[in-house]
């Protein structure tokens, strides 16, 4: 004769066997570990990159020209200029999302 007392064993594993299969939470990678060395490694790719550019631009023109260090000064400059302002537009960027979560967290909890 069956105990009554499997059967209730029996629904709670199948109600945990249920649980498990649901679909897990995504969470954001914002919200990883690990997203804030891949935000530094990006902003200072940014910079290195529009360095390398400026300096490309300027000693090609110099090598053009043939007056080698004022182009070449110029453009690492206006190099170094356009990947700060990038590296700003992807901090700004990331604070609004942070801005973002938070504000849904705020409202989900607030209800």
């Amino acid at each position: 004769m069956p105990d009554p007392h499997d059967a209730d064993r029996l629904k709670a594993l199948e109600a945990k066997i249920a649980k498990l299969k649901e679909p897990a939470e995504v969470k954001d990678h914002a919200e990883e570990h690990y997203s804030q060395a891949q935000l530094a490694w990006r902003m200072v790719i940014e910079l290195v990159a529009g360095l390398g550019i400026g300096f490309g631009i300027g000693y090609g023109l110099d090598a053009l020209f043939g007056t080698m260090p004022i182009f070449l000064v110029l453009f690492i400059f206006f190099g170094l200029a356009a990947g700060v302002n990038t590296m700003l537009r992807s901090a700004k960027e990331v604070q609004k999302k942070q801005q973002k979560a938070a504000s849904e967290k705020g409202g989900a909890s607030g209800d």
